[in-house]
């Protein structure tokens, strides 16, 4: 299947709060094991620029291999236009924090990372802020150009807003969606301009046939996942939609010729039920 780069998609960003621009749309390859390669292959191909990844995933070499491989089958390329996201697998030491984010950078040989996530606020007080100066310190010495969090609660963020840190995270990746819209989280972020990217934006499929998404779908003529997408890209998010099928990579990044009205974002917000569809760490201690 050719692929034609999606309008819109590649242009689309938002400013970090370091003055990086980062792309609104991200590939996900959260359990793409052996097809990884092809997907990020067919994301690059639609136009998206930005793949997110993480150690624990175990792709990151595969991610690398395919970038790596679009780059020089583009030469007009360059290995600044592809952002590359990966988290540290668990909170436990200074040291071992500096040296996983080594490891995917010589995995991936991409020769940094765009943006380094603490993956979860996992190991209490102590070690969050610990891993935090590693990143920190990364970031100063250019191994990263971007720093910031995962499945972080208020808590957990005020926590670090609290330490004086010499970096505020650029980034808060959590699970949001109409059915999950932690508005109380996002707002928090917002205030303190943290970017939302929101993980598990198509609830993994589970809503999918909802009435309200159903009918929104059918009004404006796109898909379910769709209308999910659009929600998350009104409401300020960067999304992660996840994919290992061509058709669906390509219609996934195609968000970009319609928009929801108010009233209808407003029917989406109140679908909100708090439902979790991965792990729900924002209450970790």
């Amino acid at each position: 299947m050719a692929s034609v780069p999606v309008s819109g998609v590649s242009s689309a960003t938002v400013l970090l709060n370091n003055g990086v621009s980062m792309p609104k749309v991200h590939l996900g390859v959260y359990q793409s094991t052996n097809r990884t390669k092809n997907a990020v292959k067919w994301a690059l191909q639609a136009g998206y620029r930005a793949i997110d990844c993480a150690e624990t995933y175990g792709n990151e070499k595969e991610v690398g291999a395919a970038i790596i491989s679009y780059l020089k089958a583009n030469p007009e390329l360059s290995r600044d236009e592809i952002w590359f996201t990966t988290k540290l697998r668990v909170n436990t030491s200074y040291d071992v924090t500096r040296s996983s984010l080594k490891g995917s950078i010589k995995r991936t040989k991409l020769g940094y990372v765009d943006l380094y996530l603490l993956h979860t606020p996992s190991g209490g007080r102590e070690k969050r802020l610990e891993c935090w100066r590693a990143l920190e310190d990364a970031l100063i010495e250019g191994e990263v150009r971007s720093i910031g969090v995962s499945n972080y609660g208020i808590k957990h963020l005020q926590e670090l807003l609290d330490s004086k840190p010499r970096v505020i995270p650029a980034v808060n990746q959590i699970e949001v969606h109409p059915f999950n819209t932690h508005s109380n989280l996002t707002a928090f972020c917002q205030k303190h301009g943290i970017v939302v990217q929101a993980y598990s934006p198509l609830v993994q499929g589970r809503r999918m046939d909802h009435p309200t998404i159903v009918e929104l779908s059918k009004k404006h003529k796109v898909s379910q996942a769709q209308i999910l997408l659009r929600w998350g890209i009104q409401k300020g998010f960067v999304v992660l939609p996840k994919s290992t099928n061509q058709e669906r990579i390509i219609a996934n990044a195609d968000i970009w010729e319609f928009e929801i009205e108010e009233t209808d974002m407003e029917r989406l917000d109140g679908l909100d039920e708090g439902l979790v569809t991965e792990w729900d760490l924002l209450d970790t201690e």
